[in-house]
């Protein structure tokens, strides 16, 4: 698993960080039971303060993302539906505003859209029929 940061982002650190490994869980490119980098490793190579990747770790837990196990590290955790259907429905809802508004400023098409989406999901083995 390849995590890397952008500085000067909008986006906070911590939160690049649990995006990457939630995306990578969520792709199977980080499988069920890897151990993630150790803290202080991943601060090393990304060169950042070890608060800053302790803090997006925690999150990782809290969000049921990753696992801690207490001497040993911590494991990315099994795909899994931690939130209700009003939560998922309202993060879906933000996810698509987020998205529409890029690429509206990228000046893109419905149909152009719609074709990059179809594509998108029909290379996209995860999601479910």
């Amino acid at each position: 698993m390849h995590i890397q940061i952008v500085t000067g982002s909008n986006t906070p650190i911590y939160k690049q960080i649990v995006e990457q490994v939630r995306q990578a869980v969520a792709t199977g490119e980080l499988q069920e039971g890897e151990p993630l980098p150790s803290v202080r490793a991943l601060a090393n190579k990304l060169v950042i303060n070890h608060n800053t990747v302790a803090k997006a770790y925690t999150h990782l837990v809290q969000e049921g993302v990753a696992l801690s196990h207490p001497g040993r590290g911590l494991f990315a955790a099994s795909i899994r539906n931690i939130y209700s259907d009003v939560e998922r429905h309202r993060r879906l809802e933000q996810a698509l505003e987020n998205f529409l508004t890029e690429v509206l400023a990228l000046g893109y098409t419905k149909e152009e859209l719609s074709r990059y989406l179809h594509e998108k999901i029909a290379d996209t083995a995860l999601i479910k029929e």
